[in-house]
């Protein structure tokens, strides 16, 4: 699908399209992004009555501020409510490394992150939703499919091989369904 600007306003393509490309090559799971819940919550909306597994992963809590979720607790629970299953992790491209960052300079999962970025954010964030879902145990090690954008909603659609983010590099990137051209 081509999506010439990022943002929130292809959320609903870019869903739709994920839906139907599961649908379509028997994959099962669906693993979004989603910080406040909005996004989750149309996903969960779209999802309803397809059989499909819907794993929404959100920040950690104390992420922007210490102690606080940004989810929104009624839209968690509304995502629940339609099937969904919410996971709050910590990132698996930010955290450590951040910490470490901000006394010595460098990280090693900074380079990764940046180089993800590369193909844009939303890039990015499929690839680590995928591997903070399996180390929950939420999703298989086997082709899903990862929805996130850039800022809010999502712009990004990809099918995905998950592993565990012990195993990171196992994790491949099979197939780039949407994803802005310009970031």
């Amino acid at each position: 699908m081509l999506i010439t600007k990022a943002g929130p306003e292809n959320t609903e393509k870019v869903i739709k399209l994920s839906i139907d490309e599961a649908k379509k090559r028997g994959i099962k799971y669906i693993v979004v992004a989603s910080t406040s819940g909005e996004t989750g919550v149309k996903a969960a909306k779209m999802m309803e009555g397809t059989g499909l597994n819907l794993i929404v992963v959100t920040h950690n809590v104390g992420f922007k501020e210490e102690g606080v979720s940004e989810l929104k607790e009624e839209l968690k629970e509304e995502i629940i409510k339609k099937g969904g299953i919410v996971l709050t992790s910590t990132m698996v491209l930010r955290n450590l490394g951040t910490a470490i960052r901000e006394k010595m300079v460098y990280s090693q999962q900074d380079l990764v992150a940046n180089t993800l970025r590369m193909l844009g954010q939303g890039i990015k964030v499929t690839v680590e939703i995928t591997a903070m879902s399996a180390d929950a145990g939420l999703i298989p090690c086997e082709d899903v499919i990862a929805i996130a954008g850039t800022k809010s909603g999502s712009d990004t659609s990809v099918v995905i091989k998950a592993n565990s983010s012990n195993r990171f590099f196992d994790i491949k990137i099979k197939e780039i369904l949407a994803k802005p051209s310009e970031f």
